[in-house]
């Protein structure tokens, strides 16, 4: 499909300036909006004309965000082609807007919709260019989940920064806004305007297995104050931030994506504790606002999961705490709200129950059918929909969509991944590594006494398109600050055998830094360590994910929380190993003993320096 109107910029066409206004003609037109498409956003007024004129299809599309494989609006890879049309029955984000008008589309690395920021860049403007030149077309709000640290979708080369608990450890408002704002400036540079970011839970159970480093922390005021600031950062950039997961997820062991959780927490806890991130994003203008997929008994007693539940989302979110913003829903192909109800209930059960946006439907047909029969046969009114259509409409004009719904490469060239945002990350991350134990001062580790260093420990994949594995960035960067590193994986399960391979080197270094991830009383990564000290040689642990392993590594001389196995945050720990910066991060999270889990050994704010 070529169009004439387009210029080459790689993958994807970047629309000229005469496509631009032709696109944009008809949805200025809609909107009676005095001069050309540039002018300024539409009112409240023209925005419910706009609504008026939609026909019922293009309002239930409207309420729906949507995936779609492929880096090319229109032209994917013929593997990203197969994969549409199996899941969705279309072959490309062109078609996907032109059958369904969704409203919004979110971007995954899984779904190849993000290479590098100069092809998203162009995807953004190929979606753009695909919805606006429909009858009545409107731009789309592309939506990502940038949360950095262990979840982000947009790689190397753009700017990653340390994730939520590892921010809560430097504990610098300034900070978070500061990775609100550059973050927020980047993703808006490559066309995406709406980020799945903070999380607002208060992390109070190690178990966790679907938050922990996500949160900020255990402490709601301290969570609350850092969530308010990045919300601030990344709006002030022109990006609709996302606090999530509503009313809190912060107290499960169990993932929403694998089952349906519970949260035990009274009425009052809930206030205490869950609530008052929320009400700080709320008070800080939030954008936007996800739903959790789990069941609060104290909030709702009717089994229901917060995301389906009138009680939680209209008499709690808008009613009580005065929310009027975009409600998202988690994904909806998740197990928590599955497990009640078929696929073709949830999502009218989600707008009853208060939801503006309908995100990634498992069956995309069966959901939007489903809304659809809902309104003819009178379940849902017609003013429901035209309610959550207009708090969608409202936020693409605040976001600039209407006046502005394209990027130019320029912007990208000029904003993502800069080597002063690049600077202020790692910046951002010196203050956030945490030293827990440094037996006999041992560090900072002297590389005269200490010149050889193996690096062994758990080599998980690498996140959010960062350099991986954890081991290698390590020991480069100790290269890089005068030490002479070397890498061994062993792995997150060590066998005996590589035990023993990590043993005999060791014998030929002079100290061994040992990376650990979510380590258990049972897990050979504790043997691994305990059997690495009996050598004699130095041993230093960093804890890549979760702060809590330290308690299971009584004799290691020294341990420092990395919060992430990111680069960003594994650069941190390097220097911080090699006396280049103190460690200046307290920790954000309680740890508990290993053989008394009721009793505290390192508490909220702990951390030692040089």
């Amino acid at each position: 499909m070529h169009d004439t109107g387009t210029r080459s910029t790689g993958n994807t066409a970047q629309p000229s300036r005469r496509t631009v206004l032709a696109a944009t003609a008809g949805v200025t037109a809609a909107l009676a909006a005095a001069g050309p498409a540039h002018a300024a956003a539409p009112d409240d007024s023209r925005l419910r004309a706009l609504v008026s004129r939609m026909t019922l299809e293009e309002k239930v599309g409207q309420l729906f965000v949507m995936r779609v494989y492929g880096h090319s609006a229109t032209a994917p890879d013929q593997a990203d082609i197969d994969a549409n049309l199996k899941e969705i029955g279309v072959r490309t984000a062109a078609e996907l807007l032109a059958k369904y008008r969704v409203g919004g589309i979110i971007y995954f690395a899984w779904a190849h919709n993000t290479r590098e920021p100069h092809q998203i860049a162009d995807l953004s403007n190929g979606i753009q260019k695909a919805s606006l030149e429909l009858p009545r077309g409107l731009p789309v709000l592309i939506s990502t989940d940038q949360e950095h640290g262990i979840v982000a979708r947009v790689g190397k080369p753009a700017t990653l920064f340390p994730g939520a608990m590892a921010v809560g450890a430097g504990g610098s408002r300034s900070d978070a806004r500061a990775l609100g704002r550059i973050a927020g400036a980047e993703l808006r540079a490559m066309g995406i305007r709406q980020d799945y970011s903070p999380v607002a839970d208060v992390n109070v159970n190690p178990a966790n297995p679907v938050i922990g480093v996500r949160s900020f922390g255990a402490d709601p005021r301290a969570v609350s104050a850092l969530v308010a600031a990045e919300v601030a950062g990344y709006q002030g950039s022109g990006v609709a931030a996302t606090a999530k997961h509503f009313p809190g997820h912060g107290d499960t062991n169990v993932d929403s994506h694998t089952g349906f959780p519970t949260i035990t927490h009274s009425r009052e806890l809930w206030e205490k504790l869950d609530a008052p991130p929320f009400r700080a994003a709320i008070a800080a203008g939030i954008d936007s606002i996800m739903t959790a997929h789990l069941m609060v008994p104290a909030l709702d007693d009717s089994g229901d999961p917060a995301t389906l539940s009138r009680p939680i989302l209209t008499g709690i979110l808008r009613e009580r705490l005065g929310y009027d913003g975009v409600v998202v829903t988690d994904s909806l192909g998740m197990e928590g709200v599955r497990s009640k109800y078929g696929d073709a209930r949830v999502p009218v059960l989600a707008l009853k129950a208060g939801v503006d946006q309908l995100l990634n439907p498992p069956d995309l047909d069966l959901a939007w059918n489903a809304v659809l029969t809902a309104v003819r046969e009178g379940e849902l009114t017609e003013a429901r929909l035209d309610a959550s259509i207009l708090r969608v409409l409202r936020l693409k004009s605040k976001l600039g969509l209407f006046r502005s719904p394209y990027v130019g490469q320029g912007g990208v060239d000029r904003t993502v991944g800069t080597r002063a945002h690049l600077a202020a990350a790692d910046r951002i991350a010196e203050r956030t590594t945490t030293l827990l134990v440094n037996e006999g001062r041992l560090l900072p580790l002297s590389r005269r006494r200490y010149p050889r260093v193996l690096v062994v420990g758990a080599d998980p994949a690498s996140p959010s398109g960062t350099t991986g594995p954890p081991t290698g960035v390590l020991a480069g960067a100790l290269n890089e600050l005068g030490f002479t590193a070397t890498a061994l994986s062993t792995g997150t399960a060590p066998s005996a055998a590589t035990i023993a391979k990590a043993i005999a080197a060791a014998r030929d270094a002079d100290a061994v830094v040992a990376a650990t991830y979510n380590v258990t009383a049972g897990s050979t990564q504790k043997a691994l360590v305990e059997q690495l000290v009996a050598t004699g040689r130095p041993v230093v642990a960093v804890a890549i994910r979760n702060p809590y392993d330290v308690a299971q590594l009584p004799t290691a001389p020294a341990c420092l929380a990395a919060y992430s196995w990111t680069d960003v945050e594994l650069r941190s720990a390097a220097r911080v190993i090699a006396g280049r910066v103190k460690p200046r991060g307290k920790l954000p999270v309680p740890v508990q003993r290993a053989d008394d889990p009721e009793q505290v050994l390192y508490p909220v704010g702990y951390g030692l320096s040089y």
